[in-house]
């Protein structure tokens, strides 16, 4: 595997460290103004990322298509969507800020977060193999700058959301060293599901539009499904709607000023 692939891949996993990270530095649980700030920015890069980095290409790709070139792109993104509402629904998962009662709820609190939060950052780990293997396989469409923008824009995504994870559980009273390192380990399946789908658009090249678009749809899905109702329910959702704005404005001015 090339270095810049390499290195891209793992840059989302890097931040979603920094960010489970700040339960060494900050003190307490999260405020609900910058809870809301946060989520707003995440889901700010995260359609931004899909649209100028995955769903672009993907119709650049299908331009011999003329006016069908949007198929592929509606198919590949409904996918995405459906897949991880199916994921939703199979694996039980909670919000960070959620609670449960009972006297064994600590464990299964810990237990559904971390299947929250694996399940949260697969379609970014899929969405940076894919815009890699786009570059690698797919004919000029996609750029290595493009894919790295959209590697440091899920970055950036992670580190609010790091902090979102780790920041509550610490607060509930369990061990900092045990919230960093379950931060850590579910923004682990990044690299490890960027890996494989790198490998294996190599064998799917003819169906890489599908495959981009599939990553935007999942990565739309997690947007609309957990970041943007956190963003907006409440007090101060001006909050959410100022840092959504100024996420997809980063990204943009990322991913068309490298790519």
């Amino acid at each position: 595997m090339r270095l810049e692939v390499l290195e891209g891949i793992l840059i989302p996993f890097i931040g979603t460290s920094l960010g489970a990270a700040c339960v060494f530095f900050l003190k307490g649980d999260l405020g609900g103004r910058l809870r809301k700030g946060l989520s707003g920015f995440a889901a700010g890069i995260m359609v931004s990322a899909s649209f100028f980095s995955l769903i672009l290409p993907a119709l650049s790709m299908c331009e011999e298509m003329g006016r069908l070139a949007f198929i592929p792109a509606v198919i590949g993104f409904s996918l995405g969507m459906l897949v991880l509402l199916a994921l939703d629904i199979v694996i039980p998962h909670i919000h960070p800020d959620s609670s449960e009662e009972g006297p064994e709820s600590g464990l299964k609190r810990t237990t559904k977060l971390a299947l929250a939060v694996t399940l949260h950052n697969l379609p970014e780990g899929m969405a940076v193999g894919i815009a890699y293997a786009g570059w690698l396989y797919g004919g000029g469409a996609m750029t290595v700058t493009g894919a790295l923008a959209l590697s440091v824009g899920i970055a950036l995504q992670n580190l609010p959301e790091g902090a979102i994870v780790s920041m509550p559980l610490s607060a509930e009273g369990m061990p900092k060293s045990k919230t960093f390192l379950i931060g850590v380990l579910s923004g682990a399946v990044e690299p490890l599901g960027a890996v494989a789908t790198v490998f294996a658009a190599g064998v799917l090249l003819p169906v890489m539009p599908y495959l981009l678009t599939f990553a935007a749809g999942a990565m739309f899905y997690v947007a609309v499904d957990e970041l943007i109702p956190e963003m907006a329910e409440g007090e101060h959702s001006n909050i959410g709607t100022l840092a959504f704005a100024a996420g997809f404005a980063v990204m943009m001015a990322m991913d068309v000023g490298l790519g």
